[in-house]
């Protein structure tokens, strides 16, 4: 589906592929400008290339959420100017039993899905608040079911998506007052490439036969609900959404 998002701007990040992509083409075919973060160039560049065949407007930008976003952010404003819609995505899962001793892992995922996500949102707070003052404004964070539940083995993981779901009920009261939207969506099972990088083959075991029980969601279901909620009137924020796939409990 496609949703009313004409003369919005939108920063999509973790945008090369799965959940991200899908976004992308969600928010582009409703009119939305979007720029496309993530570290693949290559990918980003296919996904852009789409947009653009199919007469929309994408931007190709290589960064990475846990450095200095700064050459991103300029890249962004040169070519679309203010952005009033930002989609923190970018995610990793990384799945070991706390006894592994994994700092390694630990600290990828906290610096992706924790601090590279702060880094985003204050990369672009001044460009939110702006375009809440004068309109609409959106800050969409894509946790996870994980976030409420507990899983052996993807401790450290589900710990960081807590914390962008606690997170995300407390940026909201300070940038609710100021017209800004915030957003938080679990996802449940979806297909992705999410757990391509694990190395546990035990743990991939796992995944692999919970994925034959629970036929996972697409991506771009999440997308299709990502239009949906930045395409409400401007006095409506959904401000929690969970989307499983309707066998999995």
């Amino acid at each position: 589906m496609t949703y009313d998002l004409n003369n919005r701007t939108a920063v999509v990040t973790g945008a090369a592929s799965g959940i991200g992509a899908e976004i992308a083409l969600v928010l582009a075919r409703s009119g939305a400008k979007v720029a496309l973060l993530a570290r693949r160039a290559e990918r980003l560049a296919e996904l852009a290339a789409k947009i653009e065949a199919e007469g929309g407007r994408a931007l190709a930008v290589s960064a990475d959420v846990t450095g200095d976003l700064t050459p991103a952010v300029e890249a962004v404003h040169a070519a679309f100017g203010r952005v009033d819609l930002v989609v923190n995505n970018a995610g990793v899962m990384l799945a070991n039993p706390i006894t592994a001793g994994r700092d390694d892992e630990w600290r990828r995922m906290i610096d992706t899905n924790v601090t590279g996500l702060l880094t985003v949102t204050r990369a672009f707070t001044d460009d939110l608040v702006g375009a809440g003052r004068d309109g609409v404004a959106d800050l969409v964070n894509i946790s996870s079911v994980g976030a409420h539940g507990t899983f052996p083995t993807y401790a450290v993981y589900a710990a960081t998506k807590a914390a962008v779901t606690h997170l995300s009920a407390n940026l909201r009261t300070e940038f609710g007052p100021l017209g800004v939207r915030v957003t938080n969506v679990e996802p449940g099972l979806v297909t992705s490439e999410l757990g391509d990088h694990m190395d546990n083959p035990e743990v991939d075991a796992h995944l692999a036969a919970w994925r034959e029980q629970v036929p996972p969601l697409h991506p771009a279901d999440i997308g299709d609900v990502i239009g949906f909620v930045t395409s409400r009137p401007k006095h409506v924020n959904l401000r929690q959404l969970v989307v499983l796939p309707t066998v999995q409990v």
